[in-house]
């Protein structure tokens, strides 16, 4: 069986690192796995450019929610590559910022070939937005978009959700990585007559594994008398990641029990100014951007408990790494995460946006962690769940029923 995957970048961003993941490990299981991604030539800078361009003339010349849409309207057309006239299957990533536009996926939909695709986001269920913020236009029909600050019902959101209407007469197998997405799909106007399964993200598991918390924190040069909170994202200061309910759930530990037991990680790129870590209440290390996996690892095997403190999280890629190498979270429990989260079982979820409830999960993950050994719970729901020959395994099945005659 042959598979070409499609996805925009061959590293950047958290599709970029699944599908290359998931692509490793049906190589293991032994598909033939090809990859297409965007080229970094002039042409495809100028699509990219392009699409912002009209977004940012749609949004009355606004650039605060210039990345938070995609309305593919350039991209590259790849019905004719040789890969993907091999292929059995085109399987689908993460495919904006010039890399598909809607004209080139319906192209590879009207090959006749079984398509996959795999949902990181809202994208492929709403007109633009990658995340809706709780609008709900789009299950109905978009217009007057939030993100626009449009008050035209006949807006750019509204042309694009035209435009994707072909959606729902294509044959297009979608899968979403969680069941929080799963039921966005459902409720679209655009999705609601595909199928969808539910097929997670898969975690690499000899990269992740359990090590030593004292030689860890030796080895990253932290406190070995505290309790550990650790915090990681693509952009610590991104509003999606919540920094600000995680410093508010700190100041109430500190409150409740002093400063002095607590200590936070960080590790993730900062957008600008850092001076908003100032606002952190108790003593801290920010250890920037990371890409070696095994550093990584062994921030999570040094720390107590992760926290993802999101507004919304797809998956929940953070949580599954530090569960794969024993570490606990505390999450709230509004989407993907709650895929993953077995509440007072391998971690716990908080009520959403309720910091209280928030402080009130990382201590009872400090506490209870070595009683309750969460730690044991979490390695068993990953080599359970997301190890690559469970998720490969899932993939394989659904291939074969879409190949089979």
């Amino acid at each position: 069986m042959k598979i070409v995957i499609l996805n925009t970048s061959e590293r950047t961003g958290g599709a970029a690192v699944a599908a290359g993941r998931l692509g490793k490990a049906l190589r293991q299981a032994g598909i033939q796995v090809d990859k297409l991604i965007r080229e970094n030539t002039w042409l495809n800078r100028f699509r990219f450019y392009w699409e912002r361009l009209i977004i940012f003339i749609c949004n009355h010349f606004r650039r605060k929610p210039l990345f938070q849409v995609s309305i593919a309207n350039t991209g590259t057309d790849l019905s004719d590559h040789p890969l993907v006239k091999a292929a059995d299957v085109i399987h689908l990533h993460w495919i904006n910022q010039g890399f598909l536009s809607l004209a080139d996926i319906r192209k590879l939909a009207l090959i006749g070939k079984p398509i996959v695709w795999t949902m990181h986001d809202m994208w492929p269920c709403t007109a633009i937005c990658h995340y809706s913020f709780g609008c709900e236009r789009f299950k109905k029909e978009c217009g007057e978009c939030p993100f626009l600050s449009s008050s035209d019902k006949k807006d750019l959101s509204y042309h694009v959700f035209n435009k994707k209407r072909f959606l729902a007469d294509s044959k297009i197998q979608l899968v979403a990585v969680s069941t929080w997405l799963r039921q966005q799909a459902q409720d679209s106007a655009l999705t609601n007559r595909l199928p969808v399964e539910v097929i997670p993200n898969v975690i690499d598991t000899s990269l992740f594994v359990p090590s030593d918390k004292e030689e860890a924190r030796k080895s990253l040069s932290l406190p070995l008398d505290k309790k550990i909170i650790l915090m990681g994202a693509a952009r610590i200061n991104d509003p999606i990641k919540g920094f600000e309910y995680l410093v508010k759930a700190l100041s109430i530990l500190k409150e409740r029990k002093g400063e002095e037991d607590y200590f936070l990680v960080l590790f993730g790129g900062i957008k600008g100014d850092d001076s908003f870590l100032s606002e952190i209440p108790i003593p801290y290390v920010c250890m920037g951007s990371l890409s070696d996996p095994s550093m990584i690892a062994k921030l999570y095997a040094a720390a107590d408990v992760t926290v993802v403190a999101s507004l919304y999280e797809t998956f929940g890629q953070t949580i599954i790494e530090g569960m794969a190498c024993g570490c606990p979270a505390v999450s709230f429990d509004n989407s993907g995460q709650t895929d993953i989260i077995n509440h007072l079982e391998n971690g716990y979820l908080a009520k959403y946006k309720d910091t209280d409830d928030l402080a009130t999960g990382i201590k009872w993950v400090i506490d209870n962690r070595e009683p309750l050994r969460l730690d044991e719970a979490c390695i068993r729901k990953v080599h359970d769940c997301y190890q690559e020959s469970v998720v490969a395994g899932r993939y394989i099945d659904l291939y074969r029923s879409l190949t089979s005659p």
